[in-house]
């Protein structure tokens, strides 16, 4: 800890020293992600993609058993994608009989419809892989092979659809597409990062596109989901390839930035983070969690490198609540951080959870981690301190990925074939 923390100090005073002699620039200072304007949890990690919840009056501490079990719904499907609820209804997916299966419920957990979107993802790590996105009374999905799909909130009943692989010359990769697709206004944004386009914007009522974002050369797409925000004066996506974290212009498709972000397996899962001129990109096995500042120049951004912390995150992405940065390592330290966003020092570590994904409400973190070990955190100065802790799983597995939700004072958590309702609201 005493060396990590000495080479930090020397990366931080060179970089100090560099802005002082105008070497480098000073970050901009403002910006903000993008919330989505539909009520609810209508994308994967909600409003913002952060995975941060605004409600209030949520149990402060859970019972030995945890909290109060609603309902469960059995049946939908292998898979590690989580619901998104709007206006009382529910939607998620799962491979079922050989098929991409898009389920809606109610929040009783009652059964409305259920529509195909294309064939099942077979080996390898079987199942489906991205949550829906919801808008303007239009559900979104892309299925493991690339197939997109528009389909009527109400019914199902399929608008349009668009492979992009096939459209864009682009190749599947070996844990197949994940993208969780991202609306901004008209566009519905997707990440082919094939030979015709490294990112491209599609219209979200017709499927047809409306920008593309020049490829970069040899590079493929991998697992990861855009984020929306707003930085000295623009719209700003940004995503992670094969080989890059990368930021476009949300209105042209213009190209901002690019930073190295590549391991040995191709491979870029976790989310990026985004807060107050600042980015964050984290890959296991190479470049660890990296927060580099965004400085405007006369048409993109240089993207100037801040600090690195140990984490090597994975599936579990990170989440980001006053200044603090929480998030697992994956490989070799498989446990919880606390990492301070100005300086990248950690705060704090939990070892009573493995790596896995995380949600905040009320002052709590919801772990799930991959193990089924859900726990209640508390933040506090120096500790991440338990508050509850139960059990998802009746046997201890390798494989809990999907990403909790909490709406109106429930906790959703999906484990494939079921999805869990559990109450969180103080008496």
């Amino acid at each position: 800890m005493r060396t990590r923390k000495l080479s930090f100090n020397i990366q931080l005073l060179l970089s100090l020293m560099l802005i002082a002699a105008g070497i480098i620039a000073a970050p901009v200072v403002g910006g903000s992600l993008i919330a989505s304007p539909e009520s609810g949890w209508p994308q994967w990690r909600g409003p913002r993609r952060d995975a941060v919840s605004t409600e209030t009056g949520l149990l402060q501490t859970w019972p030995a058993e945890g909290p109060p079990l609603l309902w469960k719904i059995d049946g939908i499907g292998r898979g590690w994608s989580s619901p998104i609820i709007v206006d009382s209804r529910l939607y998620i997916t799962g491979d079922a009989d050989g098929k991409l299966v898009i389920f809606a419920f109610d929040t009783n957990g009652k059964p409305l419809w259920q529509v195909q979107n294309g064939n099942a993802w077979k080996n390898p790590y079987p199942g489906a892989r991205a949550t829906c996105t919801f808008s303007e009374g239009k559900v979104y999905h892309m299925n493991a092979h690339g197939r997109v799909a528009c389909l009527d909130a109400a019914t199902g009943g399929e608008l349009w659809a668009l492979n992009i692989l096939e459209h864009f010359d682009a190749k599947n990769i070996t844990w197949a597409l994940s993208e969780c697709l991202l609306v901004d206004g008209p566009r519905l944004i997707v990440t082919p990062a094939g030979p015709k386009a490294l990112m491209a914007a599609l219209d979200k009522n017709t499927g047809r596109v409306l920008w593309t974002t020049p490829p970069l050369p040899e590079e493929k797409t991998s697992h990861c989901s855009p984020i929306l925000f707003e930085h000295a004066g623009r719209r700003v996506i940004s995503n992670c390839s094969a080989s890059f974290g990368f930021g476009v212009d949300a209105e042209t498709g213009r190209l901002l930035w690019t930073v190295p972000l590549k391991n040995r397996f191709g491979t870029n899962i976790s989310i990026p983070a985004y807060n107050d001129g600042a980015i964050y990109y984290v890959t296991p096995y190479a470049e660890l969690g990296r927060r580099y500042n965004l400085t405007p120049t006369d048409d993109a951004f240089t993207a100037q490198h801040l600090w690195t912390c140990p984490l090597d995150t994975v599936t579990g992405c990170s989440l980001l609540v006053d200044n603090v940065l929480y998030a697992a390592g994956y490989n070799a330290p498989k446990w919880w951080f606390a990492v301070d966003w100005p300086t990248g020092e950690t705060l704090a570590e939990l070892k009573d959870f493995t790596t896995g994904t995380a949600l905040y409400a009320d002052n709590r973190l919801y772990i799930l981690d991959e193990s089924g070990q859900v726990g209640l955190i508390e933040p506090a100065k120096g500790a991440l301190n338990i508050k509850g802790r139960f059990s998802l799983t009746e046997k201890k597995v390798k494989d809990a990925w999907a990403h909790p939700v909490i709406l109106d004072g429930r906790l959703y958590l999906r484990y494939h074939d079921t999805l869990f309702c559990y109450d969180l609201k103080r008496p």
